[in-house]
């Protein structure tokens, strides 16, 4: 549905999922890019992008992770610059069919003090991946920092394999 209503208000920001994270302290970008690079990395729906096919949207899943932390350095800049950045990123419309369908933005206001913005279009995403997000990144960048594998397992079922299983049921098969 998200498609085909995407394929009738193409570029329409109605559908993006924004969060903000403060974050407090020392920060290691470095890390932190690499967390969300590996959970984009575990999860192929972070990774898929939806093509126009014959019969409908084709879903087409990059082999490596696409996702540039862009980052911002506010230290001096009025206090509200951080939030309208913020919106702003929540506004800018996703391309379906090129991607990526997740985007991250770092906004410094200072050495101890960053927001963390994610944007993803909702056909990927929905407030309970929303809270798992956060947390695999806050564990793979506390994992990163003591220099320990991350305690994740593997996934054994994507959201692909959802889809086939729901239409497969929705269908009787």
């Amino acid at each position: 549905r998200l498609w085909f209503i995407e394929q009738l208000d193409p570029g329409s920001p109605l559908f993006n999922v924004p969060m903000a994270v403060r974050l407090e302290g020392p920060l290691k970008v470095d890390l932190l890019e690499r967390a969300l690079r590996e959970v984009v990395r575990r999860h192929e729906v972070l990774r898929t992008t939806f093509r126009e096919g014959e019969a409908g949207p084709v879903l087409v899943i990059a082999p490596e992770p696409v996702l540039t932390l862009e980052r911002s350095d506010l230290t001096g800049a009025a206090p509200d610059e951080a939030w309208r950045l913020a919106r702003d990123a929540a506004a800018r419309p996703f391309d379906l069919a090129r991607g990526p369908l997740l985007r991250a933005l770092l906004l410094t206001s200072g050495p101890n003090e960053h927001l963390l913005v994610v944007v993803l279009h909702h056909i990927v995403s929905d407030g309970w991946s929303m809270t798992l997000l956060v947390r695999e990144v806050a564990l793979l960048y506390g994992a990163f920092a003591r220099g320990v594998p991350a305690a994740l397992p593997e996934l054994g079922v994507q959201y692909a394999d959802y889809g086939v299983w729901q239409r497969e049921w929705l269908q009787g098969t």
